[in-house]
């Protein structure tokens, strides 16, 4: 039966793709891309030639209908972005959506997300957390970071190098310059990086180093109160 594959791809090792995506992508009968050009490159290294279509953030407004009819045609399609799972900061929601309205399968295969590894080797609790991916540029950047001033959980960001040193900055006048952080750029590539410590000096090491490459920003959450022991006690017959 044809359905609607979402398929991840490599964020930057092209060795990282599965094995199940190799299999899908080589049998679809079209593979839709946020840019053909980047995605081409990925298809000739696994050795396929497959028809390709555009499908990004300008034009997936306009073209979601036609790919559903394509697809509830009996033509099975495989979504892809440039890097990681479609759907994550990426293209790929709308269409998705239009699929389950029109009663279409949908299947999402596991693989490849920039932030699972960032949040890992951050040494902060996983078993919590928030991803909030691209701030705002300009309107509503500070009211959502003012929101999450309070946040415990472990939160997650992904930056541009443009703007990495001024979101630090940012950070530490909202949730104070000893607040730990932990900031990645070029996960799985030959250049991959983790700075790791307060606001403030992760700040200063990239004012002094030009930030290169694509960020993933792992900002602590706000420290619990430290319990008293009569608080634990209790706690512990409880």
């Amino acid at each position: 039966m044809a359905k609607l594959y979402v398929v991840p791809t490599p964020i930057g090792n092209l060795d990282d793709i599965t094995l199940r995506a190799v299999k899908v992508l080589s049998e679809v009968d079209f593979i839709l891309a946020e840019d053909t050009r980047t995605s081409s490159v990925l298809l000739k290294h696994l050795g396929l030639e497959k028809k390709m279509y555009s499908h990004h953030k300008f034009n997936e407004h306009a073209t979601v209908g036609m790919v559903a009819s394509s697809i509830a045609e009996g033509r099975s399609a495989a979504l892809i972005s440039d890097a990681g799972t479609p759907g994550i900061s990426d293209p790929g929601f709308l269409l998705v959506r239009k699929c389950l309205e029109e009663g279409i399968e949908v299947e999402t295969l596991p693989g490849a997300t920039a932030f699972v590894p960032a949040l890992v080797q951050s040494g902060f609790p996983c078993d919590r957390f928030c991803f909030e991916g691209f701030l705002p540029q300009k309107k509503g950047r500070n009211k959502l970071l003012q929101s999450l001033v309070e946040e415990t959980r472990t939160m997650i960001f992904y930056e541009s190098p443009f703007r990495v040193v001024k979101t630090l900055e940012q950070f530490a006048e909202l949730f104070g310059s000893d607040r730990q952080v932990s900031v990645s750029r070029e996960l799985t590539k030959k250049f991959e990086q983790t700075v790791r410590g307060t606001v403030a000096e992760v700040a200063a090491y990239f004012r002094e180093h030009t930030p290169k490459g694509e960020f993933v920003i792992v900002l602590g959450g706000l420290p619990k109160p430290a319990r008293s022991q009569q608080e634990e006690e209790d706690n512990e017959n409880e």
